[in-house]
This record gives structure tokens, sequence and C-alpha cells, in this order.
């Protein structure tokens, strides 16, 4: 019989990482902490805006088994994955659309088929929508570590445009093709990210919504065998992190997820300078 875990969560956290409602999704493995006594809960669920990475080392320190860290901002992760390391706490990021099992899952998925393509890539586009009122360069934060899922690894980075409508971002694939990346505030398209990449014999389509949306992400590859469709997992990125956190914690292994992150921060720390 697997292992149960209690979990406590700010209200701030709770809407941020739609955290009551993946938990229910999840019954054997995780359950409120008891009332009147969140701190000593075994999962603490962070909202991840300014200041996630302080607030996240303060509960290592206090003993927490996992983190979940629900829809971060690009941050300084060292201290914390430091501390982490040492206290053997496993910390998940939840990212809006990077969390997507769609793109990094166990089965076929974008990341794969993405990477396999980028050798004859020779154009990738991207659109990432969102209401009105959204914060752009939180929007681009997001954005980017999709693509950085699926890619990789993105060069020659540049802001073209970053205003209150959204932004344009150019720069250039590993084998040097271009890629742009455009954030769209609207209430005219449903919330989500467009990544498409264009291959001499067809490419990669791939789309992602918002992770409390009921619809799944869709991936389709073309090339010489025609149109391939993945498959279709009905699963959001909520709660593909909580599965991946219940697999670290049985097996008492640490995620990478504060590693990869890293690419995120920095890449958004030389756009913040331009």
């Amino acid at each position: 019989m697997s292992a149960h875990y209690t979990v406590s969560a700010t209200p701030d956290a709770r809407e941020a990482g739609a955290v009551t409602q993946t938990v229910a999704s999840l019954p054997a493995t995780f359950g409120p902490a008891p009332a009147g006594h969140p701190g000593t809960a075994d999962v603490l669920v962070i909202a991840g805006g300014p200041g996630w990475t302080a607030e996240a080392c303060s509960a290592v320190s206090a003993g927490a088994r996992g983190i979940v860290v629900a829809n971060p901002v690009p941050e300084d992760t060292t201290e914390l994955a430091a501390a982490a390391d040492a206290a053997g706490t496993a910390v998940v990021l939840d990212l809006r659309w990077a969390s997507n099992p769609a793109l990094v899952g166990e089965t076929p998925d974008a990341r794969e088929a993405v990477r396999s393509a980028l050798g004859t890539a020779s154009l990738l586009d991207s659109v990432a929508t969102a209401g009105p009122g959204t914060d752009p360069r939180r929007l681009l934060g997001e954005h980017l570590a999709a693509l950085l899922a699926v890619t990789g690894a993105l060069d020659g980075v540049g802001v073209l445009r970053s205003d209150a409508t959204g932004y344009t971002v150019s720069g250039r694939l590993a084998n040097g093709a271009p890629f742009t990346a455009q954030g769209v505030l609207t209430a005219a398209r449903r919330s989500g990210v467009d990544i498409r990449l264009y291959t001499a014999d067809g490419g990669v389509a791939i789309q992602v919504p918002d992770p409390d949306a009921a619809w799944p992400a869709e991936v389709r590859v073309t090339g010489t065998h025609g149109e391939l469709f993945l498959p279709t997992l009905y699963e959001s990125a909520h709660r593909s992190a909580w599965r991946r956190l219940k697999d670290h914690l049985s097996a008492g292994t640490r995620p990478d997820d504060l590693a990869g992150f890293a690419r995120l921060t920095d890449l958004y720390a030389t756009l913040a300078a331009t």
C-alpha cells in the first residue's frame, strides 16, 4: 500500500495550483493536513509569486518532505536547490504549460518529436494567449518555459516588442534556424500556447491549453510518413506535477525541476537586461 501524505496550502497557492481539485483526484496519496495544524503537513504548496524561493527555503528548513510551487516566476534557485539536496526534500514546479504531460510525459511526447526534428528545422513559431490584464512579463516567462521544455535551448533571444497588449521575441534554435514567440492578451481566443516547428518535410504542431481547462493538449507530427497524432493524455499540468511528486516521495528521490528551471532564469535575466 502506498504512503499517504498530508498537504497544506495558503489560499493564494490553492488558487494558483488548483490544489483542492487536484489533491482530491489523488485521494489514496494526498490529503489535507489536520485543521489548525498546517505546519505539520508533509507537503507544502507555495504560490510562485516574487519571493517564492525564500519561502520554499523556509519550508525546507521547517522539515517539509515535499514542496509544490504553483506557477513560479523566474528566480535564482541556487540556494533552494542546495538546501533541498541537503535536506532530501522533493521540490516540484507546477508550471502553467511546461508541466503538461504531452510536452514531457512518459509516452512519445512533444519534446521527443521536436528535438528529433531540430536538425532539419527551418522555423519555429509560437503564440501564447492570455486574458486582458495579464502581466506580459509573467506570460513571457511561462511561454519561454514551454519552449525550453521541448527545444532544450534557445540562442540569441531578444525582445522586439513589449507593451500592455503583449510582446514579440525572436532568436535562434540550436541549428541556427530562427524562432519567434508572440504573447497576445485578448479575450477573443482561449488561453494557451501554440508551438509550430517547420522542417523540410513537415514539422510538429503543439497546442497546450491552460491547466484548469477540460480539454487535453494536442501534438501532431508531420513527415514523410504522413501526419501522426500523438496519444491524447487527459491529464492537466497540475495533476502531472503532483503525480511526479508522489513518485519521488515514494522512491526517496529528488526531481530535477530546479536544475531545469535555472535555464529559464538565466534566459529571463538576459532579456530583462536588454
